[in-house]
């Protein structure tokens, strides 16, 4: 009776397997295809040009990664910013003006290096604030713990223990 409920799982599996197997050599392939015709930055023929569009582009932020700048990322809208970047470096204009159309575009947050200014002083100076209120919190409970008194058993409630330790360990061992 086991080894035939076994079967049926096994097979009901071997389904599953094969319908998973199917869909990917017919439509799941797809998947594949459209990741692979993603339009790709193009790079410029100028090898000075692409160079200062790759250092600019490593200064900025893909919008959608986070994670990666413009220049690392994959994603769509990160060639589509770094296609603009080599067209208006290619027309003339200099890293700081590509930069500054990109910020009032995209806001600071577009550069990895936001500037210091009263919109971004949270950026700068949160971290330092909660590393040193986490560091402060941590030793003022330290400090409270050394403080407090650890109550004494009396004679009564240490005999009273010791007979249900002793209690405990014979039941364990029985």
């Amino acid at each position: 009776m086991r080894s035939h409920r076994r079967a049926e799982r096994v097979s009901a599996w071997r389904g599953v397997a094969f319908a998973a197997m199917i869909f990917l050599l017919a439509g799941g392939g797809g998947f594949v295809r459209a990741a692979e015709d993603a339009p790709k930055a193009q790079p410029v023929g100028d090898p000075a040009l692409e160079a200062r569009a790759l250092k600019l582009g490593h200064e900025l932020r893909c919008l959608v990664c986070q994670n990666q700048s413009i220049a690392e990322s994959n994603a769509e809208l990160a060639h589509d910013l770094m296609n603009q970047v080599r067209e208006q470096l290619a027309a003339g204009k200099s890293e700081e003006e590509v930069r500054a159309y990109l910020v009032a575009r995209y806001g600071d947050f577009v550069l990895y290096q936001p500037p210091l200014k009263a919109s971004t002083v949270a950026l700068w100076v949160g971290p330092f604030v909660l590393a040193f209120t986490g560091v402060f919190a941590l030793w003022r409970a330290l400090r409270r713990r050394a403080r407090e008194e650890v109550p004494t058993l009396s004679a009564e409630e240490a005999a009273r223990a010791e007979a249900l330790l002793r209690d405990t360990d014979e039941r364990g061992q029985s």
